[in-house]
């Protein structure tokens, strides 16, 4: 049976280490870092990830700031708002929450953003500094991701990963941290020939592709440590059947409420094959959010 990589153990390490540095900055007289949010329109989901990051700052001590704007904003409006967050010196770091709604453009906003105030990591500028292995803001949760495979001693030198999935957010900035830490890298996805031998070679798979259950435990190399990125909504019965085979608890959950929440990876029959494996929920979830916790604690020390 494989470890379970405690994913919200970990975050609530990051973010105890980030309030440890909080609390020194303002015993010595500086001022707390400052997270400005710019949340736009009424997604609930969208809702639900910032009240997360709120209470992360509160926890920390960083303080935060909601800028809410309605769903019918011009991209104008969403452009001055972030130029007014850029100049004001108080603010530390700026996150648009995606997603936009329909008719704004996500990547002018964000890349409207100055890479000093960037938390999340998106900017070309950032994602450069990134490529060429120089320090910078980098995305939170490939950043966090390996923080904890470091914090739970997981050698990654020599070793062969596989990141399934080729996101700007995810997939691309995870295989470029892999290599910088020696790794083999394969990027993989959907278009992969022979996608399941592809990921049978890896000694750590990354599976960030938002498909619920695409990884079967056959997929699978034995002994591999797997971290599952991505977080679905499952609620088509005939689906869960198949996925939750082995979760018999999570299969009952999708039958009695209509919904259950999984991860890219069938979790229960990776854990008859894999070393170790991170769960979904309380896996890499809460460490986005610590690893925003610490971008905007190194945003705020690179700037007083």
């Amino acid at each position: 049976m494989a470890q379970i990589l405690d994913g919200k153990a970990h975050a609530d390490r990051m973010l105890a280490e980030v309030k440890t540095a909080v609390d020194a900055r303002v015993a010595a007289g500086k001022r707390a870092p400052c997270l400005a949010v710019v949340l736009v329109g009424d997604d609930p989901a969208s809702h639900v990830y910032v009240r997360g990051k709120v209470k992360a700052c509160l926890e920390t001590g960083v303080r935060s700031l909601e800028h809410r704007l309605p769903a019918n904003s011009t991209q104008a409006q969403v452009d001055a708002l972030i130029d007014q967050l850029n100049e004001d010196a108080g603010v530390d770091g700026i996150l648009v929450q995606l997603p936009l709604p329909k008719g704004l453009d996500s990547k002018q906003a964000l890349h409207r953003i100055a890479p000093a105030k960037d938390v999340d990591g998106f900017h070309p500028m950032n994602q450069g500094l990134l490529l060429e292995g120089l320090p910078g803001l980098r995305p939170c949760t490939p950043s966090a991701v390996m923080n904890m495979l470091k914090a739970y001693g997981f050698e990654m030198k020599g070793k062969r990963a596989v990141v399934l999935g080729r996101s700007e957010i995810v997939g691309k900035p995870m295989a470029l941290m892999l290599l910088e830490e020696h790794a083999t890298v394969t990027i993989a996805h959907s278009r992969t020939v022979d996608l399941p031998s592809v990921c049978r070679e890896a000694d750590l798979l990354v599976a960030a592709v938002g498909r619920p259950g695409m990884v079967e435990g056959s997929w699978i190399k034995p002994g591999a440590v797997v971290v599952d990125v991505g977080i679905n909504r499952v609620e088509d019965l005939n689906l869960g059947t198949q996925i939750f085979a082995k979760e018999p608890k999570k299969l009952e959950t999708l039958k009695t409420k209509g919904g259950v929440l999984c991860g890219d990876v069938r979790f229960g029959e990776a854990m008859e094959v894999a070393g170790a494996v991170t769960p979904v929920p309380g896996g890499v979830g809460p460490l986005t959010i610590a690893g925003l916790m610490m971008n905007t604690l190194q945003a705020c020390e690179a700037r007083s």
